[in-house]
């Protein structure tokens, strides 16, 4: 494993202890120590699509709640989140602030306290909750979970020079200071189309939906696939209508080895049909695809059976959903991992790190740090790398054929 860039005293003992507590984040700069990942059992709802925490509901939110703390450490961390916004961003709020309380009764003797914050589900609510919480004395912001809200946080955040380790999936927000701890959909991209070039499929079709998210796929898969030596013979975008795309790729499917469908799980269903009914026989070329595949309808296609796609392991979120179902009698939404990866991360920065805890050299460090999902790491430009498992398509559900990385190449 390649290490540190940065000189730093390795920890040599574990940060957590007891059998709940082996399966919550730990790190040890320069190496990942206790890696337990999870899986994307995607529900399709709105905060398990990608991009669909970059706009708030439309309904009117409710009174705000008040403030509240966590913790008696001497580290003060914010933790913003939308509470009392309408629906289910609300209730996605109220899973996600569990789970961060969860994470640090969990934490062996942290030394932090938890601010936590409701921004109402507006950037003006989360402006004022960060300043709030910097005059305070928070060292570092945990949120928000809306794309529009993170610029208003980054400006007060900036000028206390914090950081902020948000929830969005909105890359084109991230930036100096502004790290995503998110489900990406670079991260599915680039491990599927290494994982399928490695076993000798280079030349690929592809067919993402004409929306942001396939904006984002679409860049990523024309660097992927070079990169790995491959070639990709035909790309289309699709909008409502699924059969004219499906046709014209179809009809240049016999010069590829792989079709990548990047979409939700109704969707990708829609597409491979429209591809049958095209005239290709979805049996004889490598299906890939990303970790919207996670869908029940999915393993129920025909034509989708033996399908690739990248995501977390399953194991550490049923785990992680075990505990918590324990804990607060209802089960947690699927976003509810990045609040307890996140406060996981910075009670064991506060442990090891000194008065270099937040820095940017220590959030950066390429090694990367391991959690409920997985591995991660945060890039200079705020953006994350997460260590992903290919999964199979079945019957039976995802089976993983190549589990996650143990560490990151360079």
């Amino acid at each position: 494993m390649v290490g540190p860039r940065y000189p730093k005293s390795p920890v040599s003992e574990p940060l957590m202890s007891g059998a709940t507590r082996r399966s919550a984040l730990g790190l040890l700069i320069g190496a990942p120590l206790l890696s337990a990942c999870a899986g994307v059992q995607q529900s399709l709802s709105q905060f398990s699509s990608p991009f669909s925490s970059a706009t708030p509901p439309a309904q009117p939110a409710g009174p705000p709640q008040q403030a509240t703390t966590a913790g008696t450490g001497g580290v003060k961390v914010a933790v913003i989140l939308p509470l009392s916004a309408a629906g289910n961003a609300g209730l996605a709020a109220q899973s996600m602030r569990n789970a961060a309380e969860m994470a640090l009764a969990e934490f062996q003797n942290p030394n932090i306290q938890l601010l936590i914050k409701d921004d109402n589900g507006s950037p003006q609510g989360a402006q004022a909750a960060a300043q709030q919480a910097v005059d305070e004395g928070a060292e570092i912001i945990l949120g928000p979970l809306f794309a529009q809200s993170v610029p208003a946080v980054a400006q007060v955040a900036r000028t206390r020079g914090i950081s902020v380790i948000a929830f969005s999936t909105d890359s084109s927000i991230a930036g100096r200071g502004v790290y995503l701890l998110s489900f990406l959909p670079e991260s599915d991209v680039n491990r599927i189309i290494e994982y399928s070039a490695s076993v000798g499929k280079r030349s690929v079709a592809v067919l993402v939906p004409d929306n942001a998210y396939g904006n984002v796929v679409e860049a990523a898969v024309k660097a992927a696939v070079p990169r790995r030596g491959g070639r990709i013979v035909a790309f289309e975008k699709y909008g409502a209508d699924r059969a004219a795309p499906a046709r014209t790729v179809a009809q240049q499917l016999g010069s590829a080895d792989a079709l990548f469908i990047a979409d939700d799980g109704d969707a990708v269903v829609s597409v491979a049909d429209a591809m049958t009914a095209a005239g290709a026989n979805l049996r004889n070329i490598q299906l890939l695809g990303t970790g919207l595949w996670d869908n029940p309808r999915v393993y129920a296609n025909a034509s989708l059976q033996g399908g690739l796609y990248a995501a977390p392991d399953p194991a550490g979120f049923r785990a992680f959903s075990g505990r918590y179902r324990t804990k607060y009698g209802a089960e947690p939404i699927r976003t509810a991992t990045l609040a307890y990866d996140a406060v996981a991360l910075v009670a064991a920065l506060a442990r090891t790190q000194g008065t270099t805890r937040f820095s940017p050299d220590v959030l950066t460090n390429p090694s990367g740090f391991a959690g409920i999902d997985g591995l991660f790491r945060f890039r200079a430009d705020g953006t994350n790398e997460r260590g992903l498992a290919v999964m199979k398509v079945t019957q039976g559900g995802g089976v993983a054929v190549a589990g996650s990385p143990k560490s990151f190449g360079a």
